[in-house]
């Protein structure tokens, strides 16, 4: 077992495919170990290199909201009324937690 910092797109697809090699190592192994080590240095590339961004919140409720074939009318439920919905939607009400 040879490792080594991911430092350059080439070292990540070389661990990636090592990974893919690995990948039914059976845990507390010398492969299952090498496997948890490069999953853990990818892991960290990828934060560093390939940033996810949170989602905007109005459009992961309009996307969910899509995906489940609901209507505004359907929100009220969450949000208290249709003027709240109609705010929220339309940016002109803040969303929180409660």
């Amino acid at each position: 077992m040879k490792i080594k910092p991911i430092k350059t797109e080439d070292d990540y697809k070389a661990a990636l495919e090592r990974i893919d090699a690995l990948f039914d190592a059976k845990p507390n192994t010398l492969k299952g170990d090498e496997l948890e080590v490069l999953i853990t240095l990818v892991s960290a590339y990828e934060d560093e290199h390939y940033k996810i961004d949170a989602p905007d919140p109005v459009e992961a409720i309009k996307h969910i909201m899509e995906a489940q074939g609901m209507r505004a009318h359907d929100m009220i439920k969450f949000l208290g009324s249709s003027s709240k919905v109609s705010e929220v939607m339309n940016r002109k009400r803040g969303l929180t937690c409660r």
